[in-house]
């Protein structure tokens, strides 16, 4: 899931570098303890996306904070959901997660609300196969846009889905959200 780098690495590593670092062990330490707990049979067990096939992709001049936002995303996995929530000790809503993300990976601020993060600047993408590892991703139904998480490729996105929950990862394609996509937003370019 790691999108290739075309940039030359300075000899000392920086503080984002360990960042970095920190993040993906902490995703590779979380895949790992997934993988030795007890497997429960699944009431709901999503199809195989076409889109999981595909390679991960970014826009070509956003490799590194594609990188960047992807793992900040998955870092952030399992942090429970509290509404008007925008930090990983409080809790998350999902605009306030994208924002989060967005902030410290890509030093961008966001507004907190999908629906006003919908109607910002940036390239709109009408189809689910055109998504790049960064995108924003939009879901509503007949009133209009009611949710928001960030596309990490392979089919997949991060979100705060609901109260109860936790931010997860998510099949874009499932039956819930497939049916629900509106639009993304590439915001990284």
């Amino acid at each position: 899931m790691l999108l290739a780098d075309t940039g030359a690495k300075a000899p000392h590593r920086s503080l984002a570098h360990v960042l970095r670092l920190g993040a993906l062990i902490g995703v590779l330490l979380m895949l790992a303890a997934c993988a030795s707990s007890p497997r429960r049979e699944a009431t709901y067990k999503p199809s195989r996306s076409a889109l999981a096939d595909e390679p991960a992709r970014a826009p070509e001049n956003a490799i590194g904070t594609a990188n960047d936002v992807l793992f900040r995303a998955m870092a952030l996995v399992g942090t429970p959901y509290r509404w008007g929530g925008n930090t990983p000790s409080g809790g998350f809503d999902c605009s306030g997660l994208v924002d989060y993300i967005y902030l410290n990976a890509a030093n961008i601020a966001l507004p907190h609300s999908s629906r006003d993060m919908a109607s910002m600047n940036g390239q709109k993408i009408k189809h689910m196969d055109e998504l790049m590892s960064g995108d924003l991703v939009f879901f509503g139904s007949g009133s209009g846009i009611s949710h928001v998480g960030v596309y990490v490729g392979k089919g997949r996105f991060v979100h705060a889905p609901n109260s109860g929950g936790t931010v997860r990862l998510d099949d874009i394609d499932g039956p819930y959200w497939r049916d629900h996509f509106e639009y993304g937003k590439r915001l990284l370019d």
